[in-house]
């Protein structure tokens, strides 16, 4: 990199880069027709997030903790989308793949607050199947709206925090090797692993973030679902175990796109190509998105009824209008 800000220490250079080059996905050679697939991915995200936001805002009826759970990871799909895909495509559309070292930071706070954010909403919705399931009789006055948004409000919180300390420990690097950063974004292990002096907190940050947001909740949500097939077994009815199984399906399906992919990507790391890695990475973290309010709508019962009754609304609305010509008096 020609242009660098050098700032001097008592006894060693501190050298902090103007500008990252982010490599992305330049050199696989369907590169093209995936800056493509992914803009149409953003753009069908939005869409369904917004819509199914407005539809459990609209329907009373859905005005409860597993649907503000719902809304919550909507908006977390939103947030992941905007801060992955509008940057690469800028990227592939001006052919500049240049990033500034502050809006890199800033780069790196927001993706990995949102993935960090869609795996702890996963979480808060096995929270809440566990509960309607394991406790149905104590489930309104356990899981009301109110602690629902205490329990969103204060993971937002923790996670922000957490990252913003991943993220300013990047502060305290010099970075006198290469400036290429091997991800599609600013990724926080590419990037640390530039660095010429000593990164071992930023090790400990990376594993501790992995772990906090990866590995637990996963832990946590199989643990949710152990005790909840232990809960089905205990319903006599058949008719029973499997309507209590049917509201749990589309949170399954969630958790399966979501995780699957990342832990592919953590236990093949070492033996794929960085472009397959990459690849997968950034379809891992947008796929998911588009495929998450989808699922919710149809596979769930009270979100299809929802848009049937939001269907007869706009279309009594429209029988309703009265049509006022006026002619032209001769």
């Amino acid at each position: 990199m020609s242009a660098q800000s050098l700032n001097y220490s008592a006894n060693n250079t501190f050298v902090r880069p103007e500008m990252f080059y982010i490599r992305g996905l330049r050199d696989i050679s369907f590169a093209s027709c995936l800056y493509i697939f992914l803009f149409i991915v953003y753009i069908f995200a939005v869409f369904s997030n917004v819509f199914v936001i407005i539809l459990i805002n609209l329907d009373q009826s859905l005005h409860n903790p597993k649907y503000l759970a719902v809304s919550h990871l909507a908006l977390v799909d939103l947030g992941t989308t905007t801060a992955v895909i509008p940057k690469v495509i800028e990227m592939f559309l001006f052919n500049f793949s240049f990033i500034s070292y502050e809006a890199c930071l800033a780069d790196m706070f927001f993706v990995h607050f949102f993935n960090s954010m869609q795996s702890v909403s996963l979480v808060i919705l096995a929270y809440d199947r566990f509960l309607a399931i394991c406790f149905p009789l104590q489930y309104h006055s356990i899981n009301t709206n109110s602690r629902m948004v205490r329990i969103i409000v204060s993971l937002w919180m923790f996670v922000a925090v957490t990252v913003s300390i991943t993220v300013l420990l990047i502060t305290r690097l010099s970075f006198c090797k290469s400036t290429v950063i091997n991800s599609y974004f600013c990724d926080h292990g590419p990037v640390y692993r530039l660095a010429c002096n000593d990164s071992y907190p930023n090790l400990i940050a990376g594993w501790l973030d992995t772990a906090l947001f990866l590995f637990i909740p996963l832990g946590l949500i199989l643990c949710s679902y152990i005790l909840i097939g232990v809960a089905l077994l205990k319903i006599a009815s058949t008719d029973g175990r499997q309507k209590a199984l049917k509201t749990c399906i589309s949170h399954i399906i969630l958790v399966i796109i979501f995780y699957v992919p990342l832990a592919i990507t953590y236990i093949t790391a070492q033996f794929v190509d960085s472009n397959v890695r990459i690849l997968n990475n950034s379809l891992s973290a947008t796929i998911p998105s588009m495929l998450n309010p989808i699922i919710y709508t149809l596979k769930t019962e009270e979100m299809k009824a929802a848009i049937k009754k939001l269907y007869k609304r706009i279309s009594r609305g429209r029988e309703g209008k009265v049509i006022n010509i006026k002619f032209p008096v001769q």
